[in-house]
């Protein structure tokens, strides 16, 4: 932990090369000038800088994200979590979820788990920044060696929605698959759309990319166009599909007419953040059966996590600079508030509402170089995962109360895990700052 911190706060290198990550956006021709259009509209998607972590942390992580997914497997966990959610969360047809995101907060005191998500965005942009990484120095060669194999990464994605798809469809073959998102063009994360329709393609699956509202339930089948949808990746923010314009796709889940990952008994499991409050309840967890060894383990990183509710609403208030305020269906940190900085006008609301308080839990510093400046900044670690198994990290930079892609030098930062290698300890104690390259 002490080294991945000196690095942090010390190596000030760039490490991204620009060039390499041009040729990994447009690896395949139809992707040409994808690079330049992110460049141009999304000037803060990537930083040039690399986020360090220790090996015992990774670890730690990797136990973390096993041990959770052993307890939403438990019998009495599910019943809690499904018996609050909407009848369309009870659908259960065989599919896990793809890209789960697991994200954390990582500093001096260790890992903590900020929240889950169901539908992470960003992971085949973050291979390609993985991917596009140069040493910044011989002594840290060793350091970029990765924890996962990034050559084939791109093959173990598609190999996830091919095991979603036979887990519903068994043998059957797998011929088209619709990404969806609300007004998909206008995405912050668009680009990644296109990158995943040529991962399709290049493997003989047809795909698109489309607006909900573009589909038809008829005939017992959703409809795009004058093609039946086999597969939906599904990108929207609406988790248990209640939005009008989702009709015609809630309508074909329901009926097991199309193959819908990650889908709302996912969300409902594992995203809800009111799960977080079970999570944080060793008491809880020891009735429901939850081993000794991973009740230590989530002690130690999952945040104490409430309900907030009016009954609570003075001692939760009197606590609140302590405390994080986060909406039990948000996502994307909307409505999210730190209580150092909540008026009474925002508390009642907070009360009325449904959300949960979560102790505050410091993110990670990561010293940067912006313009010849000195910068600190704030970031958050993702875990991309699938059936319980971490598949990639990242991590996102930024300046501000959450994580916004609007920071000079933040952005998504490739997460290089720091072995406890000799000779990268002598590094961190005769470590100086560096300008940038």
């Amino acid at each position: 932990m002490k080294l991945a911190t000196a690095l942090n706060h010390g190596c000030l290198c760039h490490t991204l090369d620009a060039h390499q990550l041009q040729a990994q956006l447009e690896s395949d021709p139809a992707l040409a000038g994808l690079a330049q259009h992110i460049v141009q509209t999304r000037p803060h998607l990537f930083s040039s800088s690399a986020v360090f972590l220790a090996q015992n942390t990774f670890d730690t992580l990797v136990a973390t994200v096993a041990a959770i997914e052993r307890i939403v497997a438990l019998p009495a966990y599910r019943q809690q979590a499904l018996a609050r959610a909407p009848a369309i969360a009870q659908h259960a047809f065989g599919p896990l979820g793809v890209h789960m995101g697991y994200d954390f907060h990582v500093n001096e005191d260790g890992l903590r788990l900020i929240e889950i998500n169901t539908n992470a965005g960003g992971a085949l942009l973050n291979t390609a920044l993985a991917r596009a990484q140069k040493a910044c120095c011989e002594t840290m060669s060793r350091a970029f060696a990765s924890y996962t194999p990034l050559d084939t990464l791109a093959q173990t994605f598609f190999d996830m929605f091919m095991a979603e798809w036979r887990a519903q469809r068994g043998k059957q073959q797998l011929r088209n698959i619709l990404i969806v998102d609300d007004e998909p063009q206008a995405q912050y994360l668009a680009p990644e759309f296109e990158l995943y329709r040529q991962l399709f393609l290049q493997h003989g699956v047809l795909a698109t990319i489309a607006d909900p509202k573009a589909l038809e339930w008829r005939d017992g089948q959703l409809w795009h166009g004058n093609k039946v949808v086999d597969m939906v990746y599904n990108r929207l923010t609406d988790f248990y599909l209640i939005e009008p314009a989702h009709q015609a796709l809630r309508e074909a889940y329901q009926a097991g007419a199309t193959v819908l990952t990650p889908h709302p008994q996912a969300h409902a499991l594992l995203a809800d953040k009111r799960n977080l409050v079970a999570l944080s309840d060793s008491a809880l967890l020891a009735k429901w059966g939850v081993s000794p060894a991973d009740r230590a383990l989530l002690g130690a990183a999952v945040p104490p996590t409430r309900r907030v509710t009016p009954d609570q609403a003075d001692s939760l208030w009197a606590q609140r600079r302590g405390l994080f305020f986060k909406p039990v269906a948000g996502y994307g940190a909307k409505a999210v508030y730190r209580g150092d900085k909540l008026t009474r006008r925002v508390w009642d609301e907070i009360v009325a509402g449904d959300f949960i308080a979560q102790t505050l839990v410091p993110p990670g510093q990561r010293m940067v170089t912006v313009d010849g400046q000195e910068t600190d900044l704030k970031f958050d670690v993702r875990a991309y995962t699938y059936d319980g198994q971490v598949q990639l990290l990242a991590a996102r930079t930024y300046q501000g109360q959450t994580t916004n892609f609007r920071t000079p030098g933040g952005g998504f930062s490739p997460v290089v895990v720091v072995p406890q290698l000799s000779e990268l300890t002598k590094l961190s104690q005769n470590l100086t700052r560096q300008e940038a390259v």
